[in-house]
């Protein structure tokens, strides 16, 4: 009996939000909105997602001791999620600074601040957590030597699900313990590299991906939905139409909710199909973790 149906391992941020009719270029200053605070970080908002669609769900991460670092772990526990394994101290709170268009795209840059702490001592530390876990997700915007820790803390039974966000090249350890490695446009054709140059189809960079050695993949397509791939083939899975609002950590409420429902035991197709609708109802509302919907919500749809 597993105490956790999801492990999330990764960042946890404060988003700095500004709106703004356009994206300045280089060396181009623009005015936006009013400064909004939010607390996000994909790994916090992964946990925050499948929490809130009812989820047991658990976070390892590493945030500051201050203001930032206190509204994360008041999201994080006014959503359910066990905050056991969040660590405090070590350096402030990482931060991301977003920029959002009319049209509800996003711009990122972020500071690591304590998610760069997190190390893989930290993860070893915490093997108890992950022997208590049906699934275990992680992205990048924590150090790789500490992803590969995770990888190697795994429990014999349990799925491993990798985002790699933001991209780079990936260790063959890594790659094969993912199932499935769920991947955007912009990541597909980082991880690549040359490869990716080959076709425009993104049914043919699924393929590509899987050659490479994970169990499964998933590219999502934004509106369009998304596609699985594995050993069974390739195949689309379509979303449910609606007005985005703001795109800011729909991705994550995505990956939340697959790794949720594979959890659960259901195909990668039908948990992928699910997790569009988790998606496509989170982008309908501005901000990160404020958007993401309860299971009641998604059932709407």
């Amino acid at each position: 009996m597993y105490d956790y149906d999801l492990l999330v391992v990764g960042s946890a941020n404060a988003d700095l939000v500004i709106g703004v009719e356009r994206r300045p270029g280089a060396g181009e200053t623009v005015l936006g909105s009013d400064l909004a605070v939010h607390p996000g970080g994909k790994g916090a908002n992964q946990a925050v997602a499948a929490a809130r669609l009812g989820a047991r769900t658990a976070l390892l991460a590493r945030v500051g001791d201050d203001e930032h670092g206190r509204l994360l772990l008041d999201s994080l526990r006014e959503a359910g999620a066990d905050t056991v394994g969040v660590l405090v101290g070590g350096a402030p709170t990482g931060v991301a600074l977003i920029t959002v268009d009319p049209s509800g795209d996003n711009s990122i840059v972020v500071s690591p601040g304590a998610n760069g702490r997190l190390t893989p001592s930290d993860v070893r530390a915490a093997a108890s957590l992950f022997h208590a876990s049906r699934v275990v997700s992680t992205q990048l915007e924590i150090p790789l030597e500490t992803v590969v820790a995770v990888v190697r803390s795994l429990a014999p039974d349990s799925r491993f699900v990798l985002n790699p966000s933001p991209p780079q090249p990936l260790p063959s350890e890594v790659l094969a313990a993912c199932d499935p490695l769920i991947v955007n446009e912009h990541e597909a054709k980082v991880i690549l590299g040359d490869s990716a140059g080959v076709s425009d189809e993104p049914e043919d960079w699924a393929r590509l991906l899987l050659a490479k050695g994970p169990r499964s993949v998933v590219v999502t397509l934004g509106g369009e939905g998304a596609l699985v791939a594995s050993s069974a083939g390739v195949a689309r899975v379509p979303s449910v139409k609606v007005e985005a609002v703001d795109t800011t950590g729909a991705g994550d409420a995505f990956t939340a909710a697959l790794a949720w429902r594979l959890g659960l035991g259901e195909p990668l197709a039908e948990a992928a199909a699910y997790a569009a609708r988790v998606g496509a109802a989170t982008v309908t509302k501005e901000g990160a973790q404020v958007s993401f919907p309860t299971a009641a919500e998604v059932a709407e749809l």
